[in-house]
């Protein structure tokens, strides 16, 4: 780990530290533990930014806390990723939606540099992709990005440039490919692989979705899941195999009410769990990994939507996490 200060200039290799964590894709910041009497604010303190170079782990430190009774101190702050789920994309003046188009990265270019102006540098490499997206209302950038990219099976890649001698780095985004290992690689038992497999068939699949209004005059939205795991508003599961539970959203219309209704009921249905401990793996957010148990005949491909990185006593260890049902 480097650190440099708020400018970006580099100051030096961080190494008096007990243990560090950072975690991407879920909550999007990170922890690094100093022993009290190792504490430097010349080097590290609020604003110093820390990162990998190369890669996404990195970060601004923007919260310090002392603990006296193990006599150590905590530097946190929100990683790169981070930083992006704390703007917010807002329909334009007279307008219900943003709609943007063009050229993939050249969007992000221009949606980056309206929150955070030139902080943030996009290659002007051109992906190739042209696109026409409507964004939701008032979803975080991160979100936004996310979700635009997802509708052309590419994704966000984020890490840290060193700068020349002297000068300062920068954090660079761009739009890339998703990779697909499913295609090219499935993990299993036969690797010699540890696994744990749940396949969860208890969820609900009946969501009754209650808006504005009072008694008989409240807007109700019926939502179910089908046999793929689609949602609609047509039952599929009916009798014994009917599970049912109640959204309650009391401020919304039918539109918004639908739409939150559907987030809730994949939190609530029937999912599967894949938990593998794997060696070896060089894995991104966004990518897509496969994984089959013989015994229960359970195969899982899914992309990684966390990735959280652990030091500890010199060690270190990546863990992932995939995206549920």
């Amino acid at each position: 780990m480097i650190v440099a200060n708020e400018k970006g200039c580099e100051l030096g290799i961080l190494k008096n530290y007990k243990e560090a964590e950072f975690s991407i894709g879920d909550e999007n910041d990170f922890v690094i533990v100093q022993k009290s009497q190792a504490v430097n604010k010349e080097f590290l303190w609020y604003e110093s930014q820390v990162f990998i170079p190369g890669t996404e782990f990195g970060g601004i430190v923007k919260d310090v806390t002392s603990l006296t009774k193990s006599k150590t101190v905590k530097f946190m702050g929100d990683t790169w990723r981070g930083m992006l789920s704390k703007k917010i994309i807002s329909p334009p003046l007279g307008q219900d939606y943003l709609t943007v188009s063009g050229e993939l990265n050249g969007v992000v270019r221009k949606l980056l540099q309206e929150h955070f102006g030139t902080w943030f540098v996009v290659p002007g490499e051109s992906t190739g992709v042209t696109v026409k997206y409507q964004f939701n209302r008032y979803v975080t950038l991160l979100e936004g990005l996310t979700s635009l990219l997802e509708s052309v099976n590419y994704k966000l890649d984020i890490k840290y440039i060193q700068g020349a001698p002297g000068e300062a780095g920068y954090v660079e985004v761009s739009a890339v490919p998703i990779n697909n290992y499913s295609e090219e690689e499935e993990y299993s038992q036969d690797c010699n692989i540890q696994m744990t497999v749940r396949d969860c068939r208890r969820g609900i699949n009946h969501l009754i979705c209650l808006g504005k209004g009072e008694l008989k005059e409240r807007i109700r939205v019926d939502l179910y899941v089908q046999k793929g795991g689609s949602i609609d508003k047509v039952q599929y599961y009916k009798g014994l195999e009917e599970r049912t539970d109640v959204y309650d959203y009391s401020s919304a219309d039918a539109a918004d009410l639908e739409e939150g209704g559907k987030k809730r009921l994949k939190e609530l249905a029937d999912y599967k769990e894949f938990d593998m401990d794997i060696e070896k793996a060089d894995l991104e957010l966004g990518d897509i990994v496969s994984g089959r148990d013989h015994i229960t005949g359970l195969h899982v491909a899914k992309p990684v939507i966390q990735k959280i990185l652990k030091i500890s006593n010199g060690k270190e260890r990546i863990d992932y996490k995939l995206k549920g049902d």
